[in-house]
């Protein structure tokens, strides 16, 4: 394959000049659709190509060719922290000495996200009528948008919300998805639901927009089954009216004890493919029962299980399941100049919204609806852009919306740990390696050494020696002399990309963190005695004998812990920004032999040279 040319002198003079015009909000630049909105002695909309002083852009797309969409639209838009704050919480990580919290405080209340005195609602698309011009009613968006920004911030003193999304484009994005679906596919991580869950934007969609809503309670292989049990009945005691269904996409996944006494395997995808995804099924039941027989289901329901037997052993579709997806690129015009559809399943087809906040696996389920990957698929926030529809058959389609973060009261560590926002663009990543240190036996799972001791070996016969306590930078400094991460020029340890990688572990899945459902302590023993819980093992893809850490312990022996070359995924902060890979689910885990051995006798193992497999 002919390698890519570099660019010229004269290609990348173009490409600045093309990000001057686009600073200079002038209207001159190719993609600057709102340059005309507003400009000049107003402060600047959200939704501008510029960044406002208080507001931090993230993920930089390159520019694509003139004439063309403009790939930075979506770009998630957070409120900038004072470098005051910055500080304060980096030397509180180097001081506070980490201590285990109770079982109780694991357990979190959706009253205490999105407390109801706050104000938290979401943005509405103001009215609108086709006398109006495009230009009219992206103005009268705006300012509808800044009255919302305006309000929330008088009723909510700085610092005391958490990161939330200020591009005003994204936000539309969710206006067109909700409008133009019958049913709404809300998707959450099961490992802290709550925190994706806003109330007032289910009271939006079933008492304003009068839709039903399903609410997908994703990567249930992560949580043991007793704590999915006790969610789907907590949620239903707040949402009577929620239809709630589990899913994942990696069905059969090495399981860990609650306790985390060792890391957990690395999600992959096995050589099934996409078709083998638990809860497929369920959401076509739920639609069933919301529907009522308006729409015919039943080319779904053939699909579904013809995804699931007829794939090739390299996890190819073969046969029928091979055809191709249709797919449909919705226009600016056509989503910004059309109203709320009152006719439900119009020409009898079933049109699904799949909402979200980032990281939380849409593009996961629309892939295993679809039954093969149309969608890729990233840990990083923000990764999905566009306003896309895809056919499952005749008479269902999906709409894929970019993930969104809506405003609330949670603990921006806790976001952090969440996927929520990116690892890469954190200023201090310290103080959420505390949070999450405090939440899980960090020291069992990680097997560190505390760095003070580092080069001081304990005699053999001191029993007595009491261990220093540690400190989210301790936790750091060891891991990055265990991963032997240094820095480039004086080869100290490179604590910061330590950090990274000890959250991204968290966000992937090997450190779990699962919060719980309040009273979860007290009536633990009812969950785990549930008669649903043969169900819920199922979905997950295990018997009922997993679970209990043993079989895990004689696989992490063998020494192959991780499925995929961890160096890809650890990478520095700045690398992960520019990758587009599939870092959620896609591995490079399937070129590997069985035995072990990398193809090619030269191929340099990094699982030594970092000393990868020392940590399981």
């Amino acid at each position: 394959m002919p390698r890519k040319k570099p660019f010229s002198n004269k290609q990348k003079k173009k490409q600045l000049q093309i990000k001057r015009e686009r600073k200079r909000g002038d209207g001159s630049g190719p993609s600057s659709r709102n340059a005309s909105v507003e400009r000049g002695a107003e402060r600047q909309s959200d939704t501008s190509d510029s960044e406002a002083p208080d507001i931090r852009q993230m993920n930089q797309q390159p520019f694509g060719r003139e004439g063309r969409h403009d790939p930075n639209r979506f770009r998630l838009h957070f409120e900038k922290e004072s470098k005051e704050e910055v500080e304060k919480r980096k030397k509180l990580a180097r001081e506070k000495i980490l201590q285990p919290v109770s079982d109780k405080d694991l357990e979190i209340n959706i009253g205490d996200i999105y407390p109801s005195d706050k104000g938290l609602g979401i943005p509405r698309r103001p009215s609108w009528n086709y006398e109006m011009t495009r230009e009219q009613l992206l103005r009268k968006e705006e300012k509808s948008y800044r009255e919302y920004l305006d309000a929330l911030h008088s009723r909510n003193p700085p610092g005391s919300l958490s990161h939330f999304e200020h591009n005003l484009e994204t936000w539309r994005q969710l206006w067109r998805v909700l409008e133009m679906s019958d049913v709404v596919l809300l998707i959450v991580d099961i490992r802290h639901p709550v925190l994706q869950l806003p109330p007032t934007m289910y009271q939006y969609i079933t008492e304003e927009l009068r839709k039903q809503v399903v609410l997908v309670l994703n990567k249930a292989d992560l949580c043991p089954p007793p704590l999915v049990i006790a969610w789907k009945h907590y949620l239903a005691s707040q949402f009577p009216h929620l239809l709630t269904v589990c899913f994942t996409s990696h069905p059969g996944q090495p399981y860990s004890t609650g306790e985390h006494k060792m890391l957990q395997k690395k999600r992959m995808r096995k050589k099934a493919g996409w078709g083998q995804a638990g809860g497929p099924i369920d959401i076509m039941k739920a639609c069933q029962e919301i529907t009522a027989g308006k729409v015919d289901l039943a080319s779904w329901e053939k699909k579904i299980h013809r995804d699931a037997v007829a794939e090739r052993p390299d996890g190819d579709p073969a046969g029928e399941a091979a055809e191709s997806v249709l797919m449909e690129h919705q226009s600016d015009a056509a989503m910004e100049m059309s109203s709320p559809s009152e006719e439900l399943y119009k020409d009898g087809v079933l049109t699904l919204g799949c909402i979200g906040f980032p990281n939380v696996g849409k593009s996961s389920v629309i892939n295993s609806l679809v039954g093969r990957k149309v969608v890729s698929v990233s840990r990083t926030p923000g990764h999905t852009k566009y306003f896309q529809t895809y056919y499952l058959t005749p008479t269902v389609k999906l709409c894929d919306c970019p993930g969104l973060v809506f405003p609330s009261r949670v603990d921006k560590q806790l976001q952090i740990l969440a996927g929520i926002y990116p690892v890469s663009q954190l200023q201090e990543p310290y103080s959420s390696v505390g949070y999450l240190c405090e939440r899980t036996s960090f020291l069992s799972v990680l097997k560190l050494k505390h760095p003070s001791l580092q080069d001081c070996p304990k005699a053999q016969g001191d029993q007595d020696t009491v261990e220093p306590g540690w400190t989210a930078w301790d936790v750091c400094e060891a891991w990055a002399e265990r991963r032997g991460y240094k820095t480039a020029k004086a080869a100290r340890n490179d604590v910061y990309r330590a950090a990274n990688s000890l959250l991204r572990l968290a966000i992937d899945g090997r450190l779990c963190l699962c919060l719980r459902p309040p009273g979860y302590s007290c009536l633990k023993g009812h969950w785990e005695n549930h008669p649903d819980l043969p169900e819920i093992i199922a979905l997950q893809g295990r018997t009922e004998g997993e679970g209990s850490g043993e079989k895990d312990e004689e696989e992490e022996e063998d020494g192959e812990s991780s499925t995929e070359p961890e160096e890809e995924r650890d990478r520095d902060a700045d690398d992960d920004e520019d990758r587009d890979g599939d870092d959620e689910d896609e591995g490079f885990g399937e070129s590997r032999q069985k035995d072990g051995v990398t193809p090619g006798s030269l191929t340099v193992n990094m699982f030594d040279v970092l000393r990868e497999n020392e940590c399981e």
